[in-house]
């Protein structure tokens, strides 16, 4: 009879996760994990394989564990517009208070990483776009659909800009940057996104752009 489990695998895998989170894939020791994990080396490897395959497996849970909880509350709480500025408000205010220090996993890991593994490059690239297309991009078209944002605002041009700005910022995160910083990043994305004159368009809750529908209740796809 094969030996039962005694820990749940989605507790220790996100316990691996904010290991190699804080200290990076090579400053996390096959014992940091098993420390942190709680587990011994054996059924590290009976469960997930390596230290490698367990990075790999962290990677792809992490836009369901962080992203998609975050970008759904940004966008129930707030108008489009105002979703994305939040976006950039919390983060900067979180580096003012010594939140973000540890920066974002994905972005620490495209900086470490992506350079020398092509299968991690393609993780973090397709997170990127998940968050540039979902979520940026998304935000942009409902914004404009409401008369929100102008109609002069170019949403793929734009959500790539602004998706610049967050790993920028990401990145700046790690070494507590001054507040005139910080605001001249807000100061940005404010300026990329000039409000629209607030005119009701034709059918505003599901707008053509390109031949497809865009709901403006837009739910984050998984």
């Amino acid at each position: 009879m094969p030996r039962k489990k005694q820990f749940a695998i989605d507790a220790v895998k996100q316990k691996a996760m904010i290991a190699f989170w804080d200290h990076g894939y090579r400053g996390t020791s096959l014992q940091d994990l098993v420390e942190t994990m709680g587990i011994n080396r054996a059924s590290l490897y009976d469960t997930f394989g390596d230290k490698y395959a367990l990075f790999i497996d962290t990677l792809h849970n992490y836009v369901d564990i962080y992203a998609k909880p975050f970008f759904t509350r940004l966008r129930k709480t707030h108008s489009p517009r105002q979703a994305i500025i939040a976006l950039f408000d919390e983060i900067c205010d979180g580096i003012s208070k010594g939140e973000e220090q540890n920066g974002c996993y994905i972005i620490n890991t495209a900086l470490e990483m992506s350079p020398h593994d092509a299968k991690v490059a393609r993780i973090v690239n397709r997170t990127f776009a998940y968050v540039e297309k979902n979520f940026f991009r998304k935000m942009i078209e409902q914004g404009q659909a409401r008369g929100e944002i102008s109609l002069e605002v170019t949403p793929a041009t734009t959500s790539r800009t602004l998706l610049s700005l967050l790993i920028g910022l990401r990145v700046l995160s790690r070494n507590r940057p001054e507040k005139a910083l910080l605001n001249s990043f807000k100061m940005q994305v404010e300026a990329l996104l000039p409000t629209g004159d607030h005119t009701t368009l034709p059918d505003p809750v599901s707008v053509k752009r390109n031949g497809c529908k865009v709901r403006a209740n837009f739910a984050y796809a998984g």
